[in-house]
């Protein structure tokens, strides 16, 4: 294993470990380390179809692309570099995602200029983000959206595609309201909704499934407070977008997004901060990382919301076989809730 430190003098292992998600609930989870040449990585993702990933490499401020081949008992064999790209930005980078579709790929440096690259490392276009200093930048589930933005101004949206094919990027949309900067955001599933979390002292849901192009504005849905302010937070939003979870130093809460109530909070999860947070895309688990670790928890609060939305369902006329599913749903949920309790 080979260490080094970073400019915050950390310890970092110039590698990429590949998990097994399947294998999250059991004791010995398989995984495959590639080693990274001469650097470490700041930012991983992988291909929409699982046979690449890319990675943006810190002091050489660059992507690479790996492609992944397959065993055939359908486990990873190994990765091999396949692709560098040209080096397009002088300062850190602060953002890189690959579209759902794979076939573009952004990176937005922390100063005004984001990239959209096809997949053999040509530019596509280049935009200023007019953010003076950009404190992060993603790509939406959906692919037709980036949403930049920093700690002292609201988040913006870029479509950047049409009918699959790159057109162009514009500015479309901005998520307003909060009345200090935002910290982070997040999509669900399918990018109808997006959540912020601020340095305000709270989070809000949105509804973006709008006609943007028709001049509508996304819809605020909800606030809610948030504990731990004064914090750098992160937030994470379930793919059903009914359930909020936020990161402030060590702690991670979670919100309903059906009442913007407070349903539970995890303490002291790292010695250090939590330095990123994500739902699985079935929505069963929170995933974080700080520290030297990867922790995996429950999402209990999205079998609660699932119990609330399925009695309020159920109180309106049903066919015979929805009222089976919802009561199927509602008992499985519990029975789950349960068995957590009891451990």
């Amino acid at each position: 294993m080979h260490l080094k430190r970073d400019k915050n003098n950390n310890r970092v292992d110039r590698a990429v470990i590949l998990w097994d998600s399947k294998d999250l609930a059991q004791k010995d989870v398989k995984n495959l380390r590639v080693n990274v040449e001469f650097d470490h990585p700041t930012f991983v993702k992988w291909s929409p179809d699982s046979k690449a990933f890319i990675i943006q490499k810190h002091n050489e401020n660059a992507i690479e692309v790996y492609k992944i081949e397959k065993k055939k008992d359908g486990w990873l064999g190994h990765a091999t570099k396949a692709l560098t790209f040209p080096k397009a930005h002088e300062t850190d980078v602060i953002g890189m995602g690959i579209a759902s579709n794979g076939r573009y790929i952004m990176s937005c440096s922390n100063k005004t200029d984001l990239v959209i690259w096809d997949l053999k490392g040509q530019i596509l276009a280049q935009t200023d983000t007019y953010l003076m200093t950009t404190t992060c930048a993603k790509i939406s589930p959906c692919g037709k959206f980036v949403v930049a933005f920093r700690a002292r101004r609201s988040s913006l949206g870029g479509d950047f595609s049409k009918s699959g094919e790159f057109q162009e990027i514009k500015r479309v949309f901005d998520l307003t309201g909060h009345s200090s900067g935002v910290y982070d955001v997040a999509f669900d599933a399918d990018s109808s909704h997006m959540a912020t979390v601020s340095k305000d002292g709270t989070w809000k849901l949105f509804d973006t499934k709008i006609e943007y192009k028709k001049g509508e504005d996304p819809r605020l849905k909800i606030t809610g407070k948030y504990n731990q302010v004064g914090n750098y937070s992160l937030i994470g939003l379930s793919p059903n977008a009914e359930v909020v979870a936020i990161a402030s130093g060590d702690s991670l809460a979670f919100y309903s997004t059906l009442t913007g109530h407070h349903d539970y909070t995890i303490d002291n999860i790292y010695a250090g901060r939590i330095t990123s947070l994500l739902f699985d895309a079935m929505g069963k688990y929170v995933l974080t990382t700080g520290d030297k670790y990867i922790r995996v928890f429950h999402n209990v609060t999205g079998y609660r919301c699932t119990i609330q939305t399925s009695k309020e369902k159920l109180k309106s006329n049903q066919t015979s076989a929805t009222k089976e599913r919802l009561e199927k749903i509602i008992t499985e949920c519990e029975t789950f809730l349960k068995s957590i309790e009891n451990k």
